[in-house]
């Protein structure tokens, strides 16, 4: 076949391809020119999943009557005149591909009126032709209505989904927008039935309720800055939004929504920065539930990578990435509150609800007084329960203090001071062993359930680290080396990690084949029943496993496995000094309310929902 030049509608419809590709694309492109017009009220309309219909009307400053037919021209646009203005763009719109993109694969009408003007302007297209053109009433403003859409573009319409499932990526494309501009009002209706409707009020924290719902948006923690704050007032880059509580996660990052100066988009780096910073916070596999906006001057961010615009460039990505991990983590360490049983009083199982002023505010008035007062009363708690069995490696006696540092090494580090943040955690007075698990404790409003594993896990992570971070890691030297005979996929793991391993105390040496000469361990692992094999067998099983996803090292992955053997076990019977103290060292956590692995180590059951269940006022 010989080369030649293609005919202009044909360029054009394989050109619209790159920008509409299904009817949410249209729909995305439309709300974009009502919002660069300046309009306070968007209402979007579709019909048969926007195959039939799709009708955005707005209360912009509408297209001048001379202008209008040359706003479906190709490369037609009013946001910017020279390529300079490509590296500073401030609108949403500025290739002037949309709309003679969308006309080329439908019937578009467009009717629109300026302010000041006395009449409006139809225009009518059919497959990128101008059929009509005159005046027509209308209100201030433009409405655009896009019908029978790639009906003469076969091949794109037959792989289009079910309209429910067009409707579903159109309401998407709209919820984006209105938690973009919380101050503008925003519609959808399908089918005549309203799917979505935003309030308009400027409080982003009304848009998440009309998106996620009363119960999600309950979970949502504010991040950074505020955005009515000045722009000088914020960090740079500016980051601020929303963040589920750790306990409000799915199982994709489907959730994560991003936005750089208003803009939605797509970037895996700066989705990951958000899941980093749930780091130990979250169940293996699982991902958060965030809203994050990006305030930074529109020369370091580039927008034009994608006829779509939602993909963008970073000038500096790694400060972007480090300035969303650090801020998200930040709300996350200060203000997550401690999950609240489910007493089938209010909430869901595992909602993390806002809490009261006596336990935002932990060890609130007179608590601390209090607790000391019936401390030294002889009320600390119950009588020691007796160990079930003469083996106490791991259990009551000294555990807490097996493989601690000794008297000239560091000790645990608690956060440095820090008078404006708020505490982590309530002081707690111990009251006793359930199950020979959790620990019951009295807070400032209520009982707290302490699952023993999962803080004793926290205590000796942060230990860990903080051990490591300063080369004070405390090794305990086996006086006779260890033979480990490793499986084929251990010994590949050993082989790959073996000065990491070093690192943190498991010293181990080939010797010969898949056997390795174990010399040393972490301290924390000494008092394993005398079986550190054993130890190291399930720590290298761990490791061999899937990373997870909140992990970003092997290292910190390893950290997590160590601590995880070397914990108190559920079903172990602890004295009243034992739980105090583990309590007491819970308290001194950077973060407190979840292990390494992301599960909650306390609930919560307040004073008055306890009341509510035995029938009190």
């Amino acid at each position: 076949m010989p080369i030649r030049v293609l005919a202009p509608e044909v360029a054009n419809q394989i050109a619209a391809g790159e920008v509409v590709e299904r009817p949410a694309s249209a729909v995305k492109e439309l709300i974009e020119n009502s919002l660069d017009a300046g309009a306070s009220n968007i209402r979007v309309e579709v019909r048969e999943g926007g195959r039939r219909l799709i009708r955005v009307q707005d209360d912009g400053c509408g297209i001048p009557a001379d202008e209008a037919s040359v706003a479906f021209l190709r490369h037609a646009t009013s946001k910017i005149s020279s390529t300079d203005d490509l590296s500073c763009i401030t609108t949403l719109g500025f290739r002037g591909e949309a709309l003679a993109s969308i006309a080329s694969v439908a019937q578009v009408t467009l009717l629109t009126r300026t302010t000041g003007a006395d009449a409006g302007i139809l225009i009518r297209l059919i497959d990128g032709r101008e059929v009509e053109h005159g005046l027509a009433g209308a209100p201030a403003g433009t409405t655009i209505t896009v019908e029978h859409l790639f009906a003469n573009v076969p091949a794109r319409l037959k792989f289009l989904k079910q309209p429910a499932t067009e409707a579903a990526h159109i309401q998407q494309v709209v919820t984006r927008y209105a938690l973009a501009y919380p101050e503008r009002r925003f519609s959808l209706l399908s089918d005549g039935k309203l799917l979505f409707q935003s309030t308009g009020t400027g409080k982003l924290v009304d848009v998440l309720v009309r998106v996620y719902g009363l119960e999600m948006a309950k979970q949502m923690i504010e991040v950074g800055a505020d955005p009515g704050e000045e722009a000088d007032a914020r960090r740079d880059p500016g980051v601020w939004g929303y963040a589920g509580a750790p306990s409000l996660h799915r199982g994709n990052r489907g959730l994560i929504t991003l936005f750089v100066n208003r803009r939605w988009f797509q970037d895996a780096s700066i989705a990951y920065a958000v899941v980093q910073a749930y780091h130990t916070l979250l169940p293996t596999g699982r991902f958060p539930v965030a809203v994050i906006f990006l305030e930074i001057d529109p020369a370091d961010v580039d927008v034009n990578v994608h006829p779509t615009k939602a993909e963008v460039r970073f000038r500096e990505p790694n400060a972007i990435f480090s300035a969303v991990q650090r801020t998200v983590r930040r709300a996350l360490v200060d203000y997550a509150p401690v999950p609240r049983a489910d007493m089938n009083v209010t909430g869901t199982p595992g909602a993390w609800p806002h809490e009261s002023a006596s336990t935002a505010r932990p060890g609130g008035e007179g608590w601390a007084e209090r607790r000391d007062a019936l401390l030294g009363a002889g009320h600390g708690g119950q009588v020691p329960m007796p160990l079930r069995h003469d083996d106490r490696a791991g259990a009551g006696g000294d555990w807490m203090n097996a493989g601690s540092a000794p008297a000239t090494a560091t000790p645990i580090i608690p956060p440095p001071p820090q008078p404006d943040r708020p505490p982590l955690m309530p002081i707690l007075r111990v009251v006793g062993q359930l199950a020979a698990t959790y620990i019951v404790a009295e807070g400032p409003d209520g009982m707290y359930l302490i699952d023993q594993h999962a803080a004793h896990e926290r205590v000796l992570y942060e230990q860990m680290l903080a051990e490591h971070a300063t080369n004070r890691l405390v090794v305990q030297p086996l006086l006779d080396p260890l033979v480990v005979d490793l499986s084929a996929e251990h010994a590949a793991v050993v082989a790959e990690e073996l000065d990491t391993l070093a690192q943190l105390g498991l010293a181990l040496e080939p010797f010969g084949g898949a056997s390795y000469l174990l010399r040393s361990v972490p301290a924390i692992l000494a008092r394993d029943g005398g079986q550190p094999e054993r130890a190291v067998i399930e720590i290298l099983d761990g490791l061999a496993q899937r990373d997870d996803v909140v992990e970003t090292t092997r290292e910190a992955r390893l950290v997590t496995l160590i601590c995880k053997r070397a914990a108190i076990k559920g079903n172990t019977p602890m004295s009243v000094p034992e739980m105090q103290e583990l309590v007491r060292r819970l308290e001194a956590c950077r973060s407190p309310r979840t292990c390494p692995h992301g599960r909650p180590t306390m609930v919560y059951m307040s004073a008055a929902d306890l009341a509510r269940q035995f029938g009190r006022p």
